[in-house]
C-alpha cells in the first residue's frame, strides 16, 4: 500500500480514474496550507498552545496543569478538511488527541478522528465515530500501518450531501453514507466547526482504562501543520455548487474501495456493525448498506 497513490497515477493513465479526482486525491496528500491564524484560534490552555515556523507549525501540550485545544473561526456545512499531525511520542499511555468537527446544538452532529496513546513500542489506535442528531455509538477502531508519532501524516474529512470519507494519508479507512432513505439521521444541516484537543483520557483511553498516564513524560506534545480548510462557510448564502458535490465525489473509486478493504482486512480492529457482545439488539440499519 506504500504506492497507492502511484497506483492511483497508473488507472487515470489508463483512463480508470477521474483526473479531477485524482487532483483531489494528491491535494489530499500534498498538505498545502495555511498558516495557523488565517483559520484558527486557541480555544483552551492558551499557554499551553505554541506556534512556530511563522504560524506554519502548532503544538498542544499536556501536563498535570492543563492539556490545549484549537477550533477554527468559521463553521462549515460540507467540505474537505485536511490537518497534518505528529502525535505525542514515546509513552503516550492514558492521552487522546482529537481531531473533530462538532456542531454546538444538544442534538449534535460530530465526525471524530480519536487517537489513543499507549506505550512506547505499542501501536496507537485510531477510533472514528460519527454523531448524527445527537445520537452516536458509531465507533470503529483500526491500528496505523505506520508509527504517528514519527513524521506528520494527513487526517482528512470529504462531507458532502451523500457520503462522509475518512481519510489517512489519502486512504479511505471509513465511510459514513446517507442513509435517510432507511431512517438513518445524516449529517446535513448542522453546520460544524473544525477542533482539535490533546487531553487525559486515562480512565478509558489504553486498555479500557488500565494503563494510566506517566506524568514523569510530561509535557505531551502533539504536532500539526497544514491549516487548510476548503469548506462551504455557514454564512454562505448557498452550499451547493462546489466541487466536493461532484458526481465523482458522491461514492468510492474502485482503487479507494480497494484501499478501504485493505484497511479493514489488515487493521481493523473493532466495528460497531460486527459488535458480537450484546451492545445492540440488532445491528443499526445502515450497517446492512454502508460499506
Amino acid at each position: 500500500m506504500k504506492n497507492w497513490f502511484l497506483s492511483l497515477k497508473r488507472g487515470a493513465k489508463a483512463g480508470y480514474i477521474c483526473p479531477l479526482l485524482l487532483l483531489f486525491i494528491y491535494f489530499l496528500s500534498q498538505g498545502e496550507c495555511s498558516t495557523f491564524n488565517e483559520n484558527y484560534a486557541i480555544s483552551w490552555g492558551g499557554d499551553h498552545v505554541k506556534l512556530s515556523n511563522d504560524g506554519q507549525t502548532a503544538q498542544l501540550l499536556m501536563d498535570r496543569v492543563s492539556g490545549s485545544g484549537f477550533a477554527s473561526k468559521n463553521q462549515y456545512l460540507f467540505g474537505s478538511f485536511n490537518m497534518k499531525i505528529k502525535l505525542v511520542p514515546g509513552n503516550s499511555a492514558g492521552t487522546v488527541t482529537a481531531y473533530y468537527m462538532s456542531s454546538d446544538s444538544s442534538s449534535h452532529d460530530e465526525v471524530d478522528f480519536e487517537f489513543l496513546g499507549n506505550l512506547q513500542g505499542k501501536d496507537y489506535i485510531l477510533q472514528t465515530n460519527v454523531f448524527a442528531g445527537g445520537v452516536g455509538n458509531r465507533e470503529q477502531r483500526i491500528r496505523l500501518w505506520f508509527d504517528p508519532s514519527a513524521d506528520f501524516h494527513n487526517y482528512s474529512i470529504l462531507w458532502n450531501q451523500k457520503q462522509i470519507v475518512f481519510g489517512v494519508d489519502s486512504i479511505p479507512i471509513r465511510v459514513f453514507k446517507n442513509n435517510e432513505g432507511v431512517g438513518v439521521a445524516y449529517l446535513k444541516n448542522q453546520p460544524m466547526k473544525i477542533i482539535s484537543t490533546l487531553w487525559n483520557g486515562e480512565d478509558w483511553a489504553t486498555d479500557g482504562g488500565k494503563m494510566k498516564i506517566d506524568w514523569s513524560k510530561a509535557p505531551f506534545i502533539a504536532s500539526y501543520q497544514a491549516f487548510e480548510v476548503d469548506g462551504c462557510m455557514a454564512s454562505a448564502q448557498s452550499c451547493s455548487g462546489h466541487w466536493w458535490e461532484q458526481p465523482e465525489f458522491q461514492g468510492l473509486s474502485q482503487n479507494q474501495l480497494n484501499g478501504l478493504k485493505w484497511v479493514e482486512r489488515n487493521y481493523m480492529l473493532y466495528d460497531y456493525c460486527k459488535d458480537k457482545s450484546g451492545r445492540f439488539s440488532s445491528a443499526p440499519p445502515e450497517c446492512a448498506i454502508n460499506p
